[in-house]
């Protein structure tokens, strides 16, 4: 039940997604057998369905590739598809996944498409080449196109020449080598530690897409592979199966078997993709668009940790956001092309909006020095620097209030989504007396260090003052942990375990020291809540990610499931 609760509809997706490939695959690779390729298989032999059925679901994947990462379509989607359920939604929140999903599968078939195609330029080169016994149906066949009003087969029409050469001579050769570059840049770049440590090298490399899509377009325009025209006529006036074997007769008198026409087909990768390059170039343009708006930066604080976090509030004309949602921001004085994705930290009641930023990168780091971050004195309005917008994007955060009860899980700057979230359910609870359908939350924040606990301690306590005052401490249950500490801090903690707030937060509520127990917590809201859908919301590690998404399939105790959401950006 859990398991299906939570990926039975990605399952579904991915299986169709892999059956249309198959279809495609299988499709194109039969196509290339019947009879009018059967001359180009007598010069290629199955090399000719492996380099073509390949390409038939590169045309399918490479239109996919884009739409996941047209985020603006995807909040319109978002908004359509509400009526649907929390569960079709969820699927948008998966977008980056299905992302490089598709993008494995274009890696896999070019490979396969670039082999299959090296073997065929191998076999054009040797059945041009041999000479050795010229009574051979591929020496006849490399032979046509060389009189007037003769189409040719063989695409290698000279015996001075090399595989190399052709590459790189030919329209195919040409966009096939920029294609395969600008794929294993685009794939190498994106691993993990790369774009973690080195975001810059990541964000300018991937962007030879536009290389790629080029290069994609004017593939085909060679038109290297070459059969008998599609018509009926002309497969009429020359059969393979009754000349095939009287090839030595083509073309002469009182023969029924004229020389051989040949043709390519005409490019069909443009029809594919053309779709999704407008919706991207749509994208680009609106990104400009709110580019070039206003936006004044109200008020800069730094928290002092061991990583140095920079929060910006900031106003924009407009400027309309959900809780947990997500913007874009550019700093044109560090780089006129850099795009950084930041969670929204304030709630849509908030008159500014604001965003905490790490420091994780060379990026980050300029942008702490140009909002005087490294000086002691303050800087004055007019020196900040310009910043632009883009968004806000829709996150699975979204979807918090449709849960009644939540599990919310932060960890180090994670929070930021939950702290939107917390501050609006507060304020439409007390502050408007607005209904809501959530009247549980479950609050887990994982913090490495003590420093960290500043960014939203007073968030916190002006929470927990509020609760106390309402008389409404049920409400929100939350658990702070801190993960790693010095054994000089732990002395200090203990002397002050016992005072009535707690030492490193200075909460009512007291820190734990190591990681969660998430079986035993896990356990315990769901004997709390039985029959419930409890919604999981994490921000945070890829590892906390794999044991929340486990401990969501096993636990249905009661009636209960667990729906697993993480936010992906």
């Amino acid at each position: 039940m859990g398991f299906a609760a939570n990926e039975g509809l990605s399952i579904f997706v991915i299986f169709v997604w892999m059956a249309i490939n198959t279809y495609l695959f299988v499709q194109f690779y039969l196509n290339f057998l019947t009879p009018r390729w059967f001359y180009s298989r007598v010069l290629l032999g199955q090399a000719l369905p492996w380099a073509r059925a390949p390409a038939a679901v590169l045309n399918f994947n490479c239109m996919l590739i884009l739409l996941p990462v047209c985020r603006n379509l995807l909040s319109v989607i978002r908004g359509t598809i509400q009526c649907f359920g929390r569960t079709v939604t969820r699927q948008l929140d998966k977008n980056l996944a299905f992302h490089k999903l598709v993008a494995y599968m274009i890696a896999l078939q070019t490979a396969v498409h670039i082999v299959a195609h090296l073997f065929n330029f191998e076999y054009f080169m040797e059945a041009q080449l041999d000479r050795s016994n010229t009574s051979t149906l591929p020496f006849v066949l490399s032979q046509i196109g060389d009189y007037p009003n003769e189409t040719f087969l063989n695409v290698i029409r000279t015996n001075e020449t090399n595989p190399t050469f052709v590459m790189f001579t030919t329209i195919a050769g040409v966009t096939g080598v920029a294609i395969t570059l600008a794929l294993i840049l685009i794939i190498t770049s994106s691993m993990e530690v790369i774009r973690r440590s080195y975001f810059e090298v990541f964000w300018y490399t991937h962007h030879l897409f536009v290389v790629f899509f080029i290069a994609l377009v004017f593939h085909g325009y060679g038109r290297i592979v070459r059969g008998q025209p599609q018509t009926e006529l002309d497969m009429d006036i020359h059969r393979p199966d009754n000349c095939s074997e009287r090839f030595l007769e083509w073309g002469k008198n009182g023969t029924d078997c004229p020389v051989p026409s040949f043709a390519g087909n005409p490019p069909g990768t443009w029809k594919w993709v053309i779709g999704p390059m407008i919706i991207y170039v749509t994208e680009r343009l609106v990104r400009f668009y709110r580019s070039v708006q206003k936006v004044v930066i109200t008020k800069v604080v730094v928290h002092p940790s061991k990583t140095k976090v920079l929060e910006l509030q900031m106003k924009k004309k407009g400027f309309h956001s959900e809780v947990g949602q997500y913007v874009f921001i550019k700093c044109p004085s560090i780089s006129h092309l850099e795009w950084h994705p930041f969670t929204l930290s304030s709630c849509p009641e908030d008159e500014n909006f604001s965003i905490h930023i790490r420091l994780a990168g060379d990026w980050t780091q300029a942008l702490y020095e140009a909002c005087g971050g490294d000086k002691k004195d303050t800087l004055e309005a007019w020196k900040l620097p310009r910043v632009a917008i883009d968004g806000p994007f829709g996150t699975a955060s979204e979807d918090v209030f449709r849960y009644e009860v939540v599990m919310l899980v932060g960890s180090g700057i994670g929070i930021t989504p939950f702290a939107s979230i917390l501050k609006s359910l507060w304020y439409k609870r007390t502050q408007t007396n607005q209904e809501v359908f959530t009247k549980k939350i479950y609050f887990y924040w994982l913090c490495p260090e003590t420093e960290a606990f500043e960014w939203f301690a007073d968030l916190l306590q002006s929470l927990e003052n509020q609760m106390a005052e309402k008389g409404v401490t049920d409400f929100l249950n939350y658990n702070i942990y801190l993960t790693r500490w010095k054994e000089t801090e732990a002395a200090h903690f203990w002397v002050h375990h016992e005072a009535e707030n707690d030492p490193i937060t200075g909460l009512k509520q007291k820190t734990l020291y190591g990681k969660p127990n998430w079986d035993n917590e896990f356990g315990c809201i769901a004997m709390k809540h039985p029959g419930t859908k409890v919604g999981v919301f994490l921000c945070g590690a890829a590892a906390i990610g794999k044991a929340l998404s486990k401990q969501c399939v096993n636990h249905n105790e009661g009636g209960s499931s667990f729906i697993f959401n993480k936010e992906n950006f």
